[in-house]
C-alpha cells in the first residue's frame, strides 16, 4: 500500500511516525503502515456469499451462504484472539460481508475489543438503517468497490443498477457520518475511467480512494490478458499522482493510495527525484519504513471456514485453521517453511528482484502473482514495471 497523497503531497513527514516510536499499538491508523513491529492487519472473509457476480472476484463468491462458515461464537473467539495478539485492524470482507446476518454484532465486538474495524463492500446493501447501525457501533471505515462509472462498473459487477445502488450506499454512509471511500481495481477495461473516478471523488466529497493493481487470483485469474502492460501501468500511476496533486493544490485534498504493486514506491521516489522535489529523500525514508509487500508478516487473511492465508489472494495455500489452533499461534509458527520465508522474503526472491536496489522499499512485490505466471513463488513479479536501468544501483 503506497500512500500517494501522504508521500507526494507531503501530508505526513518521517517525524510524524518517529515521535510515536513506530510500534503498532501506539500509532494512529493513518500511520500504521510505517510500524516497525508489523503486527498483521487481518482480512476476515466472513462469508463467500455475494449478491453480485464480479468478474475479478478473488474469492470466487457465490450466491448463497453455506454451512462451512464460522459460527457466531467461533467468530467472537477469533476476534478475542486477534485483539490479544495485538492486531491493529480487522477488515471484514467476503463475498459481500453485509450478507452475513451477524456482521454488525461481530464488528461491534471487534470495536469493543480495541480493534479498528473496517468493511470492504460493494455498497449496494447499505441502507440508511444499516449505515446508522454501522456508525453506532463505532465502525472506522467503509470501503466501497467501484470499478468505473455506471456502464463499466455494472459490467464488472454482473448486474445492471449496481453503480446506482453503490452511490446510494455512499450517500447513506455520509448521511450517517461514516467515513467512506472507494476501491478501484485497475485493468485494460477500466483504466480510462480513472479521471472520472477523480471527478466523482470531488463531486461527492469522498475523502479516500484505493487504486488496486490486478492480482491473478480467483476469477481475476481469468483476466491476466486484461492486465495493463508496463507502459500502461506507468501512465496510470502518473495520472493518479497528477490528479492527486491537482486536488491537493486546489484545497480539495483526498487520501489516495495504490495497492498490490509495490513498484509504485520506487517509481514515486524516482519521479520526485527527477523533478528535484525537495521532499524526495524524506519520501524514500518513509518508503523504507513501509517495507513494501508484507503478505505473511504484516498482512494476513482468514477464510469464512477459518483457514489462514498469507493474504486474501493466496487461497491455494493454508497455514492452518483457527478451529484447530488460534490465529496468533499459526501466524507465529515459523516451523512452516513458507511462513518462515515470507517473514524474510527478501532473502529468497530470485532474478532481477534479488539484485534490485529497491528491494528494501518494495519487499519483493507480490509472490502470489509471480507464482501465478511462473509457477515459482520466488520468481520476479511480472507486474514490476521498473526498467533494468531503474533497478540498478
Amino acid at each position: 500500500m503506497i500512500g500517494i497523497s501522504k508521500l507526494f503531497c507531503g501530508t505526513i513527514e518521517p517525524s510524524d511516525v518517529l515521535r510515536y516510536g513506530r510500534l503498532s499499538g501506539d500509532l494512529p491508523s493513518h500511520l500504521l503502515q510505517f510500524s516497525k513491529d508489523k503486527k498483521p492487519v487481518v482480512v476476515w472473509n466472513v462469508t463467500r456469499a455475494c449478491n453480485l457476480n464480479c468478474i475479478h472476484c478473488y474469492a470466487r463468491a457465490v450466491r448463497n451462504r453455506n454451512d462451512t462458515e464460522l459460527t457466531f461464537e467461533q467468530g467472537l473467539d477469533l476476534i478475542d484472539d486477534l485483539a490479544a495478539f495485538g492486531v491493529p485492524v480487522i477488515l471484514f470482507s467476503g463475498g459481500e460481508p453485509l450478507m452475513h446476518p451477524d456482521l454488525v454484532k461481530l464488528a461491534s465486538h471487534a470495536v469493543k475489543s480495541g480493534l479498528r474495524a473496517v468493511i470492504s463492500t460493494n455498497g449496494t446493501l447499505i441502507t440508511e438503517q444499516k449505515a446508522a447501525e454501522l456508525k453506532e457501533i463505532g465502525l472506522s471505515y467503509v470501503g466501497i468497490s467501484l470499478d468505473g462509472m455506471e456502464q463499466v462498473n455494472d459490467y464488472f459487477r454482473g448486474r445492471t443498477g449496481a453503480f446506482q445502488d453503490a452511490l446510494r450506499g455512499i450517500k447513506n454512509c455520509q448521511a450517517a457520518g461514516l467515513k467512506v471511500g472507494l476501491r478501484f481495481t485497475i485493468n485494460k477495461i477500466n483504466a480510462a475511467e480513472i479521471p472520472d473516478i477523480f471527478d466523482l471523488l470531488e463531486e461527492y466529497n469522498i475523502p479516500r480512494v484505493c487504486f488496486y493493481h490486478l492480482v491473478y487470483s480467483g476469477r481475476g485469474s481469468d483476466l491476466v490478458d486484461q492486465d495493463l502492460d508496463h507502459t500502461e501501468t506507468r501512465r496510470a500511476v502518473d495520472l493518479i499522482i497528477d490528479r492527486t496533486k491537482d486536488l491537493h493544490d486546489r484545497g480539495r485534498p483526498v487520501e489516495v493510495l495504490t495497492v498490490d504493486n509495490h513498484a509504485d514506491g520506487p517509481y514515486l521516489y524516482l519521479r520526485m527525484s527527477g523533478e528535484n522535489n525537495p521532499r524526495a529523500e524524506e519520501v524514500l525514508e518513509l518508503l523504507k519504513m513501509n517495507e513494501g509487500n508484507n503478505s505473511g508478516k504484516g498482512f494476513g487473511c482468514i477464510n469464512w471456514d477459518g483457514s489462514v492465508y498469507a493474504d486474501q489472494f493466496w487461497r491455494h495455500y493454508s497455514f492452518g485453521n483457527i478451529l484447530d489452533r488460534p490465529f496468533s499461534a499459526i501466524w507465529a509458527d515459523i516451523s512452516n517453511p513458507l511462513m518462515a520465508k515470507l517473514k524474510e522474503k527478501k532473502k529468497h526472491v530470485k532474478g532481477r528482484c534479488s539484485k534490485c536496489r529497491w528491494l528494501d522499499v518494495c519487499g519483493g512485490n507480490f509472490r502470489v502473482r509471480a507464482e501465478a505466471v511462473t509457477n515459482d513463488i520466488w520468481a520476479p513479479d511480472p507486474a514490476c514495471y521498473l526498467t533494468d536501468e531503474e533497478i540498478t544501483a
